[in-house]
């Protein structure tokens, strides 16, 4: 298993784009400076009023698929 963590911060207008399917991916940079795409739907658990804001920490399987994805703070 392979895990990277970074910071995110959408706005609710923004991941509304997302939750209507016009953006299927979110790309991050990780803390450690590599470029990551995961699904957007993987952040639907997160979002509130303001939208989505944290540092989280997403795992992936040794085929590079999404196993978990968590808030840290």
């Amino acid at each position: 298993m392979k895990t990277m963590t970074f910071s995110l911060h959408v706005s609710a207008e923004k991941y509304q784009r997302y939750y209507q399917g016009s953006a299927k991916f979110v790309k991050v940079t990780a803390s450690d400076g590599r470029t990551l795409k995961f699904p957007a739907n993987a952040l639907q658990k997160f979002v509130s009023h303001d939208g989505i804001k944290g540092v989280f920490e997403i795992v992936f399987d040794d085929n590079n698929k999404l196993v978990s994805l968590n808030r840290l703070k």
